[in-house]
């Protein structure tokens, strides 16, 4: 494996203080792309940049709420100015909410729906469009979302989840193959159960749920995510467009 695939490379990573964006944004790094993370949490991602600090690799941050048109363009644009010959090559969104789980629809508020739905779908929609924007001139770009397995299957207790990552699924599909001859990938990512902070948050019955229909009986790692992410934005995978890739365990391999 080329250790400096994205040598050069400017890279954006949502939600990139913790979790599932963090390891991402550290490996994007690693291997030579310069990343900014983008996070609503100013504490987290300060801490996280420190810690990268320590260990050699310097991210930058930028505060932004992906459900916000004005922020993420302004932010889009700011990283893309500073950049070698305004590019961005690489856009993975990774920010999102679980909202109520364990619930089932009659017990979930509309304002609660809005908010995930603002969040994890429109905010994957406005990340996607502004990174593309960004990407066209070049004629180069990979744009990586997270969808989810509940997307593809739902998960009872989670219907506001399910419903918003089934978005998610729809518009990369849509959106992969309005560029499909450009040299601009559009994908998604499908995981079952990784072992985070948000999982951790979320109800012991509900985890118990989502984890018992996962053949492997086991929770995927931070580290699996991180290589399958880095491999579809890399130059590797040129062939690859508007397709959801299984991280499930073996729950769902379509």
């Amino acid at each position: 494996m080329n250790e400096k695939r994205f040598e050069n490379q400017t890279a954006i990573v949502t939600g990139g203080a913790e979790g599932i964006g963090k390891v991402i944004a550290r490996r994007l790094a690693s291997e030579g792309a310069r990343v900014t993370i983008f996070d609503i949490d100013p504490v987290k991602a300060e801490a996280a940049v420190a810690a990268f600090a320590e260990d050699g690799l310097q991210l930058d941050f930028r505060i932004v709420n992906i459900a916000e048109e004005s922020e993420v363009k302004a932010g889009i644009e700011s990283v893309t100015e500073r950049s070698s010959g305004g590019r961005l090559e690489i856009m993975i969104n990774c920010a999102a909410i679980v909202g109520p789980t364990a619930r089932k629809i009659t017990e979930v508020t509309t304002a609660e729906f809005d908010l995930e739905t603002a969040i994890n779908l429109r905010g994957t929609f406005l990340m996607t469009k502004f990174a593309l924007l960004a990407m066209e001139p070049h004629n180069y770009g990979r744009v990586l979302n997270f969808a989810s397995i509940a997307g593809k299957e739902g998960n009872a207790g989670m219907s506001p989840y399910s419903a918003t990552k089934a978005g998610v699924i729809g518009l990369i599909k849509s959106v992969g193959k309005e560029f499909a001859e450009t040299g601009i990938t559009v994908n998604a990512i499908a995981p079952a159960v990784i072992r985070t902070a948000m999982v951790d948050g979320i109800h012991p019955d509900q985890v118990k749920y989502m984890t018992d229909k996962i053949p492997m009986k086991r929770c995927g790692t931070l580290d699996e995510v991180a290589a399958l992410s880095c491999w579809i934005v890399s130059s590797e995978a040129s062939f690859c467009t508007a397709f959801t890739f299984d991280l499930s365990g073996g729950r769902a391999v379509y």
